[in-house]
C-alpha cells in the first residue's frame, strides 16, 4: 500500500522543473567550457545562480501565499549579499 501523491508537486513554492532545468543548463555550458574555456566562466556562474533563482523565485511566488516562505528566501539573499561584500573586504 503506498500513500497517495499530492496533486500539488511544488516543494517549498518552487515549481518541480526548476532545479532539473538549471542542473541542465549547467551541464551544457560547463561542457561547452571544455571546448571553449570562455565559456567555463559563465558555466560555473550560473551553477551558482540557480540556488539565487530558486529564492528569488520563492520569494516572490509566495509573497501572497506564504509571507513566512517568502521572508526567509530573502533573508538567504540577504546571507549572501553579506558574505559578497564581506569577501570584498578579504
Amino acid at each position: 500500500m503506498t500513500p497517495e501523491r499530492p496533486k500539488n508537486t511544488e516543494l517549498a513554492g518552487l515549481p518541480a522543473w526548476l532545479y532539473p532545468a538549471g542542473f541542465w543548463v549547467g551541464v551544457v555550458l560547463l561542457a561547452l567550457g571544455v571546448l571553449f574555456p570562455g565559456l567555463a566562466v559563465v558555466g560555473v556562474s550560473w551553477v551558482g545562480l540557480v540556488p539565487v533563482l530558486a529564492a528569488v523565485w520563492a520569494a516572490a511566488a509566495a509573497w501572497n501565499r506564504d509571507r513566512r516562505l517568502s521572508i526567509a528566501a530573502l533573508a538567504a539573499l540577504g546571507g549572501l549579499v553579506v558574505v559578497y561584500i564581506v569577501k570584498g573586504f578579504i
